[in-house]
């Protein structure tokens, strides 16, 4: 059964190793459909947050290949519940003058916010899990979306379980 799989995977913070992490995907023919990079609380590792689609075998081996990569230093699947993951979005909208109230009805019940104004669209910003993201979209589609920009999503473990330590 294909399940999505959030992957934090810890890497030395180096010129290339986002490319070879990213390599190794491509070449195994698997397909990221969320990925995120930033620097940790340790200024020389990175934390690469990789969102994949697959059953646990195929999971597993993504784990044991990347594990095998000179600049990676930790591989963890993180499981459902353990973590806490959010996505940012922004999301540009027709909003002619009739709609705004409507709009920003919207915008307050899903605690996003309004970051840009003209005279025919609304700019929002939201961040959240991937179903409260899915959800907002859909209440704007009728509005008329005109762009969209998603990051993919960055997770942590909750409490005091540490993918780093």
């Amino acid at each position: 059964m294909e399940n999505r799989h959030t992957i934090s995977v810890l890497v030395d913070n180096k010129s290339g190793v986002l490319t070879k992490v990213t390599g190794l995907f491509a070449r195994r023919g698997y397909n990221i459909e969320s990925l995120a990079v930033g620097e940790t609380a340790c200024r020389d590792i990175s934390r690469i947050t990789v969102v994949v689609s697959g059953d646990d075998k195929i999971v597993d081996q993504i784990c044991k290949q990347l594990a095998k990569l000179i600049n990676v230093k930790t591989v963890k699947v993180l499981e459902e519940k353990t973590y806490v993951g959010r996505e940012l979005v922004l999301i540009k909208v027709k909003a002619e003058a009739s709609e705004r109230s409507q709009i920003i009805q919207f915008v307050e019940i899903f605690r996003a916010n309004v970051i840009d104004v003209s005279a025919k669209t609304l700019t929002i910003e939201i961040s959240g899990d991937s179903d409260k993201i899915d959800a907002f979209r859909g209440l704007l589609e009728p509005f008329g979306i005109l762009e969209i920009v998603r990051t993919g999503k960055v997770a942590i473990q909750r409490g005091q379980s540490c993918v780093e330590g």
